[in-house]
């Protein structure tokens, strides 16, 4: 047996043995580390978790739809969230981590945090609208399609006294938004080419999701909008169902697409974003400090979320690239042209801004709070 097939060996039987007795946080706390392999690293990572579950007052499950790895291509920060509230909270909360989708994924964790199954899960905000349509803003085609301009818009005071009501009337406690990168448009590979303008979407069978807004965008900048649900969405790229798709760059590596693509483009048009929310009731049932110690967690968390969007995208890129994935930035002119011909200051949009904002004036406030450089930094592509 080779050195390399003995430390899979261990890393194997460490794994199971860990599972095998319930100790599932600590298996992912251990394999994220990179300490499998190591029998004494192992029971010392157990040690640890077992220790800090007994001392505390309070459990709380996180569930995500992402394994413990994302984080290279796909920064949830997970493992960062789950050490942040146990060390703010001072140990009085365990969080126990459901990663990799074993609880569900999108609405099906949006369901169980309303619900109180789970404490608390991370999503996109997509998937959350349903549960909260105003959620739904983010997006109207470059209102916050930036990453700048998605962070000052959810870091506002605007969007908390206005949005936040709305969604703890749901049931839920925002703990904090993920920067993940705009969408792009990525094309299959023997698709159309790549894309730079509007006029090379023509005909080009756009997958979209259950969104009403982004069916109506692509059918605007002259695609033809193709609603796929996301588990069927790689077969159908593959087999020409759908010509193209828009996750961001980390999801299309993260869920498998470098082999299957030809051109991607950064039209920056709306974001591919994240949250984790918790139970609201859950929450509220927290001694003062715990809360605090949690909403502390969720902002060290949130300023590593975006110190990290760079290196995620550049590796994430750099793995499409050597697929044979060529990539395409907009110039002002170009980004103009897309931003006229289906972007949010259209009337064709005033219908979804009252809808969702309540009115026009509560809007333009949100707006406003969109074009002003919140104390967050994140670097756009």
């Amino acid at each position: 047996m080779t050195k390399e097939s003995e430390i899979q060996s261990a890393e194997r039987r460490n794994f199971l043995k860990l599972t095998g007795t319930g100790a599932f946080t600590a298996a992912m706390v251990a394999g994220s580390a990179g300490v499998l392999w190591s029998d004494k690293a192992v029971a010392q990572a157990a040690n640890e978790e077992k220790e800090r579950e007994a001392a505390a007052d309070h459990i709380m499950t996180i569930a995500t739809a992402y394994a413990m790895t994302a984080d290279r291509s796909y920064p949830i920060m997970q493992l960062d969230f789950k050490e942040n509230i146990q060390n703010a909270t001072n140990g009085k909360v365990y969080v126990k981590l459901a990663p990799g989708g074993q609880l569900g994924a999108g609405g099906a964790l949006v369901q169980k945090v309303q619900g109180g199954t789970i404490q608390a899960a991370q999503h996109s905000l997509s998937n959350f609208a349903p549960f909260s349509a105003n959620i739904d803003l983010i997006n109207l085609p470059y209102f916050c399609g930036s990453n700048q301009r998605f962070v000052n818009l959810v870091s506002s005071d605007e969007w908390k006294s206005q949005v936040h009501p709305k969604v703890e009337a749901s049931g839920f406690k925002p703990l904090f938004y993920i920067v993940i990168d705009p969408r792009v448009v990525a094309v299959r590979k023997g698709g159309s080419g790549p894309v730079t303008t509007p006029a090379d979407l023509k005909g080009v069978k756009f997958r979209v999701p259950g969104s009403a807004m982004l069916q109506q965008y692509y059918q605007m900048v002259g695609a033809n909008p193709t609603p796929v649900a996301w588990g069927e969405t790689p077969s159908a790229i593959k087999q020409g169902v759908a010509d193209a798709l828009d996750p961001s760059v980390g999801a299309l590596y993260v869920f498998g697409f470098k082999d299957i693509l030809s051109h991607v483009t950064f039209t920056q048009a709306v974001p591919d974003s994240q949250m984790f929310s918790c139970n609201l009731e859950w929450f509220n049932s927290l001694p003062a400090d715990v809360q605090e110690g949690i909403e502390v967690a969720s902002e060290i968390t949130a300023y590593q979320n975006l110190a990290k969007v760079p290196s995620a995208r550049n590796y994430a890129m750099a793995e499409l690239r050597k697929a044979g994935v060529e990539f395409h930035s907009l110039n002002s002119d170009q980004l103009a042209e897309w931003k006229d011909t289906g972007g949010y200051q259209r009337s064709e949009w005033d219908n979804f801004k009252v809808e969702l904002a309540g009115s026009m004036d509560a809007f333009n406030k949100l707006e406003e709070a969109a074009n002003t450089q919140s104390r967050f930094y994140v670097h756009d592509a």
